[in-house]
């Protein structure tokens, strides 16, 4: 239910702000989004899945908290990052 090493090194080559980043907002936010989406799809499948609902959870508030941090720091980057990743409709 992970993302792949591949997928993860893709996310980390287009958000980067620099070379070698990994721990930017930026980052951390797409790898979240990714796993969130993966985690989407399971459910789908397994939709009594109940434990790992409660991960999802968990993912999406972690995910919600950087997006706030990000927001209150950088109003631009927030607003470039949730645009890249089609967060908002």
């Amino acid at each position: 239910m992970s993302i792949t090493v591949e997928e993860k090194a893709r996310i980390l080559k287009e958000f980067a702000t620099k070379p070698g980043d990994t721990g930017s907002p930026e980052v951390q936010v797409a790898i979240l989004s990714s796993r969130i989406a993966t985690l989407t799809e399971h459910f789908k499948v397994h939709a009594k899945d109940n434990h790992g609902r409660r991960g999802l959870l968990k993912l999406v508030a972690q995910r919600r908290r950087l997006l706030d941090y990000l927001k209150s720091r950088d109003e631009a980057r927030y607003q470039a990052l949730i645009e890249r990743l089609g967060l908002r409709r």
